[in-house]
């Protein structure tokens, strides 16, 4: 079994639209509920550690209508979440990752107190990726690294002779978490987005065509016995 999955969202408007559903915020809203039964999912089959792509940062220019519901959505959502029972009962433990300062000041508000709730929970990981890009990731990570080492009082030639991939996984938003096993992507789309590219480097990938509001548990047993119907080989 994967021990850490990362889901890509896609396809919340898509389903809106095809079901004719006037609200842009339907499929959100829909999907936001299907997260809880996706969650569910996950814990009977025992994988401890999840991170889902719920933001972009990209999504944070769409138009204002829309993306302020969105952010109230999720900041909803969020803080529903830090008070349900079943999340302290099965103790998981809840953090976002990205450029949480990009993001308004009520949903920081959200996310700290569902992190702070959680945050001596440690059987299962549920990890929000919000306010999230792959390059924006990379390029903090090694911003991060300069300015520690120039800290230190390391030239910039030695930091650049000496750096290595590890050094700079040392800086990442997840870098206390094992890269991710499994990346599912719903909606039909064949791409990753940004994705946690660093540490999406030897996991396995899995397409699925159903929009996220549509994801069945069938789907999430095909995705999983794809992965372990292949041999990983981690770049050898």
């Amino acid at each position: 079994m994967p021990r850490h999955i990362g889901l890509i969202l896609d396809g919340n408007r898509r389903y809106a639209r095809e079901r004719g559903l006037d609200d842009p915020l339907a499929g959100h809203r829909i999907g936001a509920d299907k997260l809880e039964e996706v969650m569910d999912w996950l814990e009977e089959l025992e994988i401890r550690i999840t991170t889902l792509f719920a933001l972009s940062t990209e999504n944070l220019t769409r138009p204002p209508g829309e993306l302020n519901g969105l952010l109230a959505l999720i900041e909803a959502k969020i803080l529903a979440v830090a008070v349900d029972p079943k999340i302290h009962e099965k103790e998981v433990h809840i953090r976002a990752v990205g450029r949480l300062d990009l993001l308004p000041a009520p949903l920081q508000e959200a996310i700290s107190i569902a992190e702070e709730a959680t945050r001596e929970h440690d059987r299962f990981y549920l990890n929000l990726a919000l306010g999230y890009g792959g390059r924006q990731e990379i390029t903090d990570a090694v911003r991060l690294l300069l300015r520690e080492r120039g800290k230190c009082g390391m030239s910039l030639s030695r930091i650049a002779e000496e750096i290595t991939p590890e050094d700079i996984g040392k800086y990442l938003y997840t870098y206390d978490l094992p890269d991710p096993d499994l990346i599912i992507r719903t909606s039909g789309e064949l791409r990753c987005s940004g994705f946690l590219l660093w540490q999406s480097a030897y996991s396995e990938f899995y397409f699925c065509d159903a929009y996220w509001p549509a994801f069945r548990k069938i789907d999430l047993l095909r995705a999983i016995r794809s992965y372990q119907q292949r041999k990983r080989r981690f770049g050898t």
